[in-house]
């Protein structure tokens, strides 16, 4: 029942991957980094803004359709507050996709005018698409481009592992290999990478990060979880508060567990398997829409 967690990696794909975002950038006019809506701080690499130095930026927050909405809606203000152009997708029901191509003309109007004084109004705009894995970027890059599994053109210097997708005559995407980086600095990160799906479960035991996952919604939306879960006549008093995060997590995994009879030899509680529910719950969007994170003030 530990907090402590300490997560590194840098596979040799995703440095390869780092060096020919950079070699690209050159050739693009703009970069469009997809975030979870869920997490947008947890799931923005922290690489990018140096990677990508002053071309003009895209936030696109993705996944709106899992997401608690009125937090969405602070999230893309505080984008814009920083200067980003921002629109909000969800990529299974189409939502957002058609904002794309006018916010990024929008964003690129002065190119698109400095092209034109040049003798060259139908040049393309160009954007590379940036994301860490599973943010649902290729859904995303499929959608925008209006057809499933884009295929890679014959274009010079194009390499294994990136493809340009055409949108239309006057757009063409970068799609770029999803880019981790070195250390999750601060540990929660890494949790909510994994709530989400985006890095393995087996960062942790699974329930230690049912757990977590459990201490946080109780601790953001705590009438979810007693609704789902039958928590109503729970109620935590001040040695539950003084627990660590990962305790008062199991101990509110235990109290569903046997609203849920679930039951091993010995009418000992099945926390592995309610771990998995909850895991999968979350993950479903069954227990609700949640954003784990808020701007700060």
């Amino acid at each position: 029942m530990t907090d402590e967690m300490n997560i590194q990696w840098y596979p040799g794909h995703m440095t390869k991957t780092r060096r020919m975002m950079e070699s690209e950038l050159k050739l693009v006019d703009a970069v469009c980094e997809l975030l979870d809506a869920r997490i947008p701080v947890s799931s923005r690499n922290p690489d990018i803004d140096a990677i990508c130095g002053d071309k003009p930026r895209m936030v696109i927050l993705n996944r709106i359709d899992m997401a608690d909405p009125a937090r969405t809606r602070a999230w893309a203000d505080h984008f814009k507050a920083r200067g980003f152009s921002v629109i909000q997708t969800d990529c299974k029901n189409r939502r957002g996709i058609a904002d794309f191509s006018p916010a990024l003309n929008r964003l690129l109007a002065e190119k698109r005018r400095r092209y034109a004084e040049k003798g060259m109004a139908g040049k393309p705009l160009k954007a590379m698409i940036v994301g860490i894995p599973n943010v649902g970027k290729s859904s995303f890059i499929n959608q925008v481009a209006g057809r499933k599994g884009a295929k890679a053109e014959n274009r010079p210097g194009v390499t294994r592992g990136k493809q340009w997708v055409t949108v239309d005559q006057g757009l063409l995407l970068l799609d770029t290999p999803g880019i981790l980086w070195p250390k999750f600095e601060d540990p929660e990160v890494g949790l909510r990478l994994a709530w989400t799906g985006a890095v393995k479960d087996d960062i942790l035991d699974t329930e230690t990060l049912a757990a977590r996952l459990m201490d946080r919604l109780w601790t953001d939306y705590p009438e979810a979880l007693r609704a789902r879960y039958k928590l109503e006549s729970f109620e935590p008093g001040p040695d539950f508060e003084a627990l660590t995060p990962a305790a008062r997590g199991f101990a509110l995994l235990e109290q569903a567990a046997r609203k849920r009879g679930f039951l091993l030899p010995g009418n000992e509680l099945d926390l592995e398997r309610m771990a998995k529910v909850l895991l999968e719950e979350y993950r479903s969007c069954r227990l609700g829409r949640f954003t784990l994170e808020q701007p700060s003030p």
